[in-house]
């Protein structure tokens, strides 16, 4: 038997593949010249309209427990439904998937600092210096190397979206263990989508008034399948469960294999060019990274 440990690490593993696949398919879809919000829409109504027959019952069931924890509910479904996926769709028409896929390495360091903000757990000496350093690796690709960027303000406003995906990521991820909410997993998410839909749609609106419609074919079909089945369904599936077993800063590890995995199928698949920045920024957020997994306390 696999003890429930081991089956967080596959889970986990596998969500990591499955949303760095989410990078390249993302990419795909500017290529193709898909609207990044109402590509965003499709993908969760469509979740939403798999999901539905088999958990409107459970939602009616469980109607109290969502009224309850309604407000922890309403914000986790703004963080990751609305927020974190159009930001990301967006993000990369202006910018690399590597440099999404390097930057996805500060969100364990946002889930320890908004940890300690939400006082779900104490924050060591060490984890201060990896939180500094993580941001300074940040900067690092954001500017790319060229530092006199921050003081012009001349930045790749893809660069500053993703920064908002991350962070908004870790607060999704942080609540997600802070507030149990007593669902089954697929009860959740579905929850969750029917509340992000709801943010979703004036998205998809705002595209279809400025003539940014998606023409279904077969390349768009496929990106659309992906984003929904792999990356949508079965990455928060596991995503979920893999938090719940083993906590929000051990699952926040695995989003490190989320560069290794983007960077190679960037690299192999899309061409795109590995950099001075792009390798300096990741050794210091990787060390930034290693601080912040020692363990003593700051008195």
């Amino acid at each position: 038997m696999i003890n429930n440990n081991l089956k967080a690490y596959i889970m986990l593993t596998l969500c990591s593949l499955f949303w760095s696949g989410n990078f390249i398919v993302g990419k795909f879809a500017t290529l193709y010249e898909v609207p990044p919000l109402t590509l965003n829409f499709f993908r969760w109504l469509i979740v939403w309209i798999i999901l539905i027959p088999f958990t409107f019952n459970d939602i009616i069931k469980n109607f109290k427990i969502i009224k309850k924890n309604f407000y922890s509910i309403f914000f986790m479904s703004i963080t990751s439904i609305s927020v974190f996926n159009s930001v990301i769709y967006y993000s990369l028409n202006f910018t690399q998937v590597l440099n999404g896929a390097l930057m996805i390495s500060i969100i364990p360091v946002l889930i320890i600092f908004i940890s300690f903000i939400f006082k779900t757990e104490k924050i060591n000496f060490n984890q201060i210096l990896g939180v500094i350093l993580s941001i300074i690796g940040v900067i690092t690709i954001v500017t790319r190397l060229d530092f006199f960027r921050l003081i012009n303000l001349d930045l790749n406003k893809g660069d500053l979206w993703l920064l908002i995906a991350m962070l908004s990521w870790a607060i999704y991820s942080t609540m997600l263990r802070t507030y149990k909410i007593p669902l089954k997993s697929l009860t959740f998410i579905s929850t969750i989508v029917s509340i992000g839909l709801i943010f979703l749609l004036p998205q998809f609106l705002f595209e279809y008034k400025n003539h940014q419609v998606i023409h279904f074919n077969i390349p768009v079909i496929l990106i659309t399948s992906y984003v929904v089945l792999v990356a949508g369904l079965g990455a928060y599936v596991f995503w979920n469960k893999g938090v719940s077993i083993v906590g929000p800063n051990k699952a926040g590890i695995f989003l490190h294999l989320m560069p290794v995995f983007s960077s190679f199928m960037a690299i192999f698949i899309l061409n795109e060019r590995l950099m001075n920045f792009h390798i300096i920024g990741a050794v210091v957020i990787i060390t930034g990274i290693y601080l912040s997994s020692k363990k003593t306390l700051l008195k």
